[in-house]
């Protein structure tokens, strides 16, 4: 279980994009508002 996994499964990859997506939104709210 220590191995370091290389790359990024689809999910992790799905899953990191919607959370920028989400950060990125909620930044350009706070500085339109």
């Amino acid at each position: 279980m220590n191995k370091i996994k290389k790359g990024f499964t689809l999910i992790e990859l799905l899953i990191v994009i919607a959370i920028i997506g989400i950060l990125a939104s909620i930044v350009l709210v706070s500085l339109n508002g």
